[in-house]
């Protein structure tokens, strides 16, 4: 379905992406052998609730806010074809294979000059601030609070297409 809808090469697109689920490497150029001396200060893996549910734990965990830039998010075109088709949010969706990394500013040239180095693509998506400034997620030019997901959307469209596939004629 797939393949017949958004084509062979997004399929093929897709299928690549699989392998590339693991954080472990990111982890490691970040860090650079010691990640606070790196200006590290935090990472997370992306997986469940994407990067909103990320983002939303970091600050929490922190007792931080963040002012963030939905547009400078790296969003794979065959994932965002794949998320439209199912009408999943792909930045609430499960995100396996992207680490959120927070960091001291001055480490940030360093930390995105390692990750490419290793072939990582990255990019800078806002800031962490003070608690009382909030979530504040900026999209469209229009700025909003960043609330948890709570639900990933992922599942219930896996168990929609699940629940389709068992009803086709066979």
């Amino acid at each position: 379905m797939v393949e017949t809808e958004l084509g062979a090469g997004t399929l093929r697109d897709l299928e690549k992406m699989f392998y590339r689920m693991s954080t472990v490497e990111d982890a490691l150029a970040a860090a650079d052998g010691n990640a606070r001396a790196a200006g590290v200060t935090s990472m997370h893996d992306a997986t469940e609730c994407g990067i909103w549910g990320g983002l939303y734990e970091i600050a929490r965990a922190s007792g931080t806010g963040m002012a963030v830039d939905r547009d400078a998010i790296l969003l794979e075109p065959a994932a965002a074809r794949l998320c439209a088709r199912f009408g999943i949010d792909p930045y609430s969706a499960i995100s396996e294979g992207t680490l959120i990394i927070t960091a001291r500013p001055a480490a940030v040239p360093a930390i995105l000059a390692r990750l490419e180095g290793k072939g990582i693509a990255a990019s800078v998506i806002g800031e962490v601030t003070e608690k009382a400034r909030g979530l504040r997620v900026t999209e469209d030019g229009r700025e909003r609070d960043l609330a948890h997901p709570v639900t990933d959307p992922f599942w219930p469209a896996f168990a929609a297409a699940m629940e389709r596939e068992k009803n086709l004629p066979r």
